[in-house]
Order: structure tokens, then sequence, then C-alpha cells
């Protein structure tokens, strides 16, 4: 796993200057390559550019940052090149750029006394930035439109395990304090430790979401309306933009907020290891109508998967996967299991003998953690369930785990 840090650092002639030499790196590699593919027919490998072109033509750039902009060519051809298999209309990167990203890599990254020291190449002045974390491994320059960003990676951990690959035994598992996640539209994720459930309210978000749909629809339709390259058409295209990238500022720091209040609760509540359910074959081969399949398909259980996740290592918590199936739809007292998920928000089990209901998502989360446990089908819950605690989009809400900021 991944943790980021983004760092707004302005805007100076330095940083313009390595901008403009990553640009025409960038640019020569691209001309290079097709040409070579135009008269000869061949197709480079990196390696080969890289000896071709080691440095840019004023020496501004560092060797490995000169490196990390042929290879990020060759990495937007590979992408083109998988895209191409569904879109016969996809285009291979064919641009010149006269302003490219400047990429640093842990060789070229040192930290001292505050400042985060990047070098360039020989004879030119690093490129410093006041820093108050650790050393990262790699650090990314580029344009954001209004200023340049420093994007740092760290590495936090492994991915979250598959439940193959998870090596305790049964018996250990149950020793340890266990809360299983259910991910879900409505609400992004449910808990349950076995004793307390905790679920993110979600309705703020999936406003959001279709706040973005009515605005992509709206910019859309006066678009089409307009005439190809006129200043009405440029102007509708900025201002759509524009709106789109706020409400994507918004989903990000709604995400953000919920997911930090979860691993915080969870945190002081002694939880050692999150099992979330698996949910990544979910949109495969799904057509449930057009209204339902837009909301799964702008589902971002993926993205609240990745948050929690790094979130919960840097809080000392196991993370691993879990096979989810029927987990909604099987009682968690009796084991009985329903022909179909129930309707509304309350499960409640058919089975006459038992009768048991509680929250369904809830439900969920038990019955994850009870897979994981060994339990899953058998009687491991007795009386009512308690009515799960939520969270709601509050905007003062701290983002930082113990005092930390996280991104």
């Amino acid at each position: 796993m991944y943790l980021v840090r983004r760092v707004n650092i302005g805007k100076t002639a330095q940083l313009d200057a390595l901008a403009h030499a990553a640009g025409e790196v960038y640019s020569r590699t691209l001309v290079f390559f097709w040409r070579t593919v135009r008269h000869q027919g061949i197709w480079l490998k990196p390696k080969s550019l890289m000896r071709l072109i080691p440095k840019d033509s004023d020496g501004l750039l560092h060797a490995h940052s000169v490196d990390a902009t042929i290879q990020a060519f060759f990495s937007a051809l590979s992408s083109w090149r998988e895209l191409r298999q569904t879109d016969k209309h996809a285009r291979p990167p064919h641009r010149r750029k006269w302003y490219f990203k400047v990429e640093y890599k842990s060789g070229a990254i040192r930290l001292k006394d505050g400042l985060l020291i990047l070098s360039n190449g020989r004879g030119t002045a690093p490129l410093t930035i006041p820093w108050k974390w650790s050393l990262p491994k790699t650090v990314v320059i580029h344009w954001t439109g209004a200023q340049y960003e420093a994007i740092a990676t760290y590495t936090t951990g492994g991915p979250a395990l598959p439940a193959e690959e998870d090596e305790l035994d049964e018996q250990a598992r149950k020793g340890e304090c266990v809360a299983g996640i259910d991910p879900g539209e409505i609400h992004p994720a449910v808990s349950h430790d076995g004793q307390h459930c905790h679920l993110l309210n979600g309705r703020y978000l999936r406003s959001l979401r279709q706040y973005q749909n009515k605005l992509i629809e709206r910019f859309n339709k006066q678009i089409s309306a307009t005439k190809q390259g006129s200043k009405r058409r440029k102007k509708l295209v900025r201002a759509k933009q524009k709106h789109l990238k706020k409400v994507k500022r918004q989903i990000y720091d709604v995400e953000h907020k919920l997911t930090s209040y979860l691993i915080n609760t969870l945190r002081e509540e002694g939880v050692e290891r999150l099992v979330f359910g698996d949910v990544r074959t979910i949109r495969h081969d799904l057509d449930v109508g057009s209204t339902h399949n837009q909301k799964m398909h702008q589902w971002s259980f993926g993205s609240i998967r990745h948050k929690l996740t790094y979130k919960a290592e840097k809080a000392g918590m196991r993370v691993r996967l879990q096979e989810e199936h029927y987990s909604s739809r099987t009682c968690p007292v009796c084991g009985h299991r329903r022909k179909s998920r129930p309707a509304g928000r309350v499960f409640r089990c058919v089975n006459k003998r038992c009768g048991w209901q509680g929250h369904r998502d809830a439900v969920g989360a038990l019955n994850i953690r009870a897979k994981y446990r060994g339990e899953f089908g058998s009687r491991h819950v007795v009386g009512a369930m308690a009515p799960p605690t939520g969270c709601g989009y509050v905007p003062h809400l701290r983002v930082s785990l113990a005092g930390q900021a996280s991104s």
C-alpha cells in the first residue's frame, strides 16, 4: 500500500525551467520513437532511448528524472495498447509537450533540517521544499493549472491479503479482536467487531455523485449546441472542467473524513484486524436497469477500501479481504438463508422459529466477520443487536490519525 502527500509549492522560474526541460525530453522521446517506427518498423525499448537521451539539452534534470520522463512515455504507450483492444478509435501518445511533470526517485531525494532537497543535473541548484514529514520514496512535481504541486509517495506496507493467503489458524483468528467491514452504496462502510456496530452515512456522498451527473448532462447539452472551435464552446468547456473539479475535491474530502472517523473509532475500541467484504467482481455482467447500473458503476468501493486500508495499517491494524457471498441474506442467529436480499434497511429472519431482526448492513458486516472466524452459518449472536452508531459528513471533522496528517 502507498501513502500520498500533496503539497502546493507555488510557481517559480526554477520550477518552470525544470518542467520545460522535462517537456523537451518527452518530446524528443516521442519524436525519435515514432520516426523509428515509421522509417524502420522497429519499436524501441525504454532502455534503448535511455541510452540515446541521457540528459536534457541544458543539463538541468537529474539523470533519474530524465529516465522517469522516458518511462512515462512508454507507460502511456502501454496504456494505449491495452485501451485499443476495446476502443478502436483510441490514439497513441502523439503530442509534443512544452512542459511535463518532473519525477525524482529515491536516489535524488534527501531530507535535512526540515527541507526536502531534490537533486538536479550536475552544476544545477537543487530544488528545496519545506517538509515536516519523513523522507518519501518518490516525489513528482506537476502543474495543477494554478501552481505547481509536489506529490510525495510513501510505502506503508503490502496490500490487503486475500482469504487464501492468511496463515492464521481458526483458533488464532478467534483470539483476535476482529471487525468485519461490509461495503455498501448507501453506507460506504459498516463495521461490526462482535459488540459494537458503526456505519458511515453516504447519502451526502451520493448526492454529490448525482450533482456531478447533472452537471455533466447540463454542460454536454450546452456544448453540443455550439460550433466547434468557437469562443463560446471553449468557455463552456473551461466552466465544465472547473465545476467538475470542485465536485471531485468535495467527494475526496468526504471520503477522507468518513474513513478517518471509522478508523479512529475502531482503534479506540482495540480492533486488531479489519476484514473487508470482497466486492471487486460485483460489476461483472451487471444489468439491473439504467438508473441502478449508474449508481453501481459510480460506487467508489475501491477508493473507500484503499483509504481504510492504509489508514488502518498506519494505526497498527492488519487488513485482509474476505469472500462475502450470502452475507446479507443469512440470519446470524439461526443460520437460515433467505432466497433474496431484504428489500428495506431491516433484516428479518424468515424462519418462523427464529424471527430475529437487525440492521441489514450490520448483518452483512457481522457475517463477514463470522466467515473469517469460521463461525458463518452457526449460532454466534444471542438476543437483539444493538442499533448501529453512525457518522454523517461533518465539514470540521478531523482527517488526521494520532495528530499526523493523512492524505
